[in-house]
This record gives structure tokens, sequence and C-alpha cells, in this order.
């Protein structure tokens, strides 16, 4: 029924927007035809407020994969780079978390594993919304900083990378089936903020799936049962991508490959020294605004990419 509701939603959206247009050049025709300059300046601001719309409906199309319209679960792990890598891995989360909620999505953090000195190590992080996955999947990859380390008494320039990983929220409709026989369950204290609860009982857990190797934890809630849930949750989900990329495999159309968070590697970068750019690499966008984009300006990004996809794919063809 929520999927009926938003092909319905998105039928009644192009219908309003056909009548729009019909209706202006309509009203152009008298325009002209009346040398009314008032009525025409009316219609030129129409006229842009059609071709926004038209641009935000073209995701629309765009968005139409397997999985998009599903919440997403985004994790970032810091890679290569020491403790800059992992204050870089905390910039990201920050970026997506703002992010997030421009778009209306619902972020919620599951799992933090803070770094020794800095930053993080790696963050999970569920996006709750309409095509949250749709969206977010264009940020699957490795992201490259460049900045003069805070973490350094000389004040060099380093590069640090980290890895973002955007996965489909598993749903009923997906045969994901998890044997509790082949799960090795761990419960700990939370390590992060919380109340007394959470502080002083062993409510964070860790779940190890054995056949696959899989590792998940979840520490956000405040009962073990909460966490276990959302563990599982996250389970699911990479159990999907492992069966979904087993499909591809077969199909011979797997369109990519394990990458590690380093050189040659990176999809998009931000360099903050000694100018300020931020490019992707598949796209060539870019812009100079980089505190713009760390502070989670990241659509225009995202439409580029989801667009080239689309003529990529029928180029493929």
């Amino acid at each position: 029924m929520q999927r009926l509701s938003r092909l319905k939603a998105t039928v009644n959206a192009w219908n309003a927007l056909s009548s729009r247009v019909d209706t202006t050049r309509e009203l152009l025709d008298l325009a002209v035809e009346s040398h009314d300059e008032r009525m025409l300046a009316d219609l030129a601001a129409e006229t842009d407020s059609i071709a926004r719309e038209v641009e935000q409906r073209e995701l629309d199309v765009v968005l139409s994969g397997e999985h998009d319209e599903r919440n997403a679960i985004l994790a970032i792990h810091a890679g290569a780079g020491g403790t800059d890598s992992q204050d870089w891995a905390e910039l990201l989360l920050r970026m997506y978390l703002r992010w997030a909620e421009k778009q209306g999505f619902k972020p919620q953090v599951l799992d933090v594993t803070q770094g020794e000195e800095a930053g993080i190590k790696s963050a999970t992080v569920e996006l709750t919304g309409g095509f949250a996955y749709g969206h977010a999947k264009a940020e699957r990859g490795v992201h490259r900083l460049v900045r003069l380390s805070p973490f350094d008494s000389a004040h060099a320039r380093h590069t640090s990378f980290a890895l973002v990983e955007v996965l489909p929220e598993a749903e009923g409709d997906v045969d994901v089936r998890i044997n509790p026989d082949d799960l090795h369950i761990e419960t700990f204290r939370s390590s992060g903020a919380g109340g007394q609860n959470v502080q002083k009982n062993s409510t964070a857990v860790r779940l190890t799936h054995l056949p696959t190797g899989i590792v998940v934890a979840c520490q956000n809630e405040r009962s073990q049962l909460q966490n276990k849930e959302t563990a599982l949750r996250i389970l699911r989900a990479r159990l999907m991508e492992r069966e979904l990329q087993r499909r591809a495999e077969e199909r011979e159309k797997l369109k990519g490959e394990h990458v590690s968070a380093g050189w040659g590697n990176q999809i998009r970068s931000y360099v903050l020294h000694p100018y300020k750019m931020v490019k992707d690499l598949r796209t060539g966008y870019e812009t100079s605004n980089a505190e713009a984009v760390l502070d989670g300006e990241l659509e225009p990004f995202i439409r580029a990419y989801l667009l080239s996809s689309v003529e990529g794919a029928k180029g493929g063809a």
C-alpha cells in the first residue's frame, strides 16, 4: 500500500506539472498577442519554476532501481592516513547527518567506534525515508581529503581517506534467512553517550554471522533487545547485499569491485589546501564552496551522479 501511494503521488505530480505547462503556453500566446509586459514577466517567473520542478521530477525517473525506494544503511570506515583519516571519517559522518536532515530523511546513528586519539574508526547510520537508498547510493566509494593537518605539529599538508558503504535496508519481501545457530552473540557496555542504564549495563550487542564472518554491532538503543533487533536489521542488509552481488556475478554484470580506502580508488576529492575544491571524479562535477559541501550540500553531486548513471546505461545499451 505504501508503494501504491508513492506511485499515485508520482503520477499526480506529473499530471499537475503537465497542466501547468499547458496553462502557461495558453497564457503566453495571450500575453504576446496583447503585448502585456506584466503578464510576460509573471510567465517568465512561472517558466523558471516549472523548469526547476522538471529537474526535480527527473529524479523520479532516475530513481527506479529495484531497491531505490527503500531505507538505507550507510557505513563509514576510516582508511589510510591514521588519526587524520579517523578525523576525516567523523567529518563525513557529520556531513551525511546534515545532508539527511536537509533532504527530509530521518538519520539514526546505530553504532560508532571511536578513534584512539581523535575522530572515529567507523560508524553505521540508518537513513529512514522514501528513496533514501536511491539517493545515498551515489556516495558509495572512497572519499579523499587534502588539508593542513590539525594533528601535525609542523602543520603540514596531509591526505586522508575514508570508505563509505551504502546498503538498501532488507524488507519482508527479500528472502534473507538467518539461522540462530549461525550467530555468535556478544554483549558489552556501551562506549558512547547515554543514560545510567546504558553506561552500567551490558546493553550493546555484537553479532557475528559464522558462515560469512560478517560482524555487526549496535549500542545506540537503551535496551539489549532493541540493540539486538537493530543489529539483525543491519546483518540482513549485509546478507542481502552479498546475495545481490552473487547474482550480479552470475549475470556477469557486476559494475564494481571491493576497493581499499587508499590511493587511486577515490570517487571524490575534497581539497581544503592550497585551494578549496570538491570534485567528483566520476562525473566531473565540482564546486569551490567546500564548506557548504561539508555542511551537507551534497544534492548537486548526487543528482549529477544519478543522471550520469542513466546516460551511461543508455550508452552501454
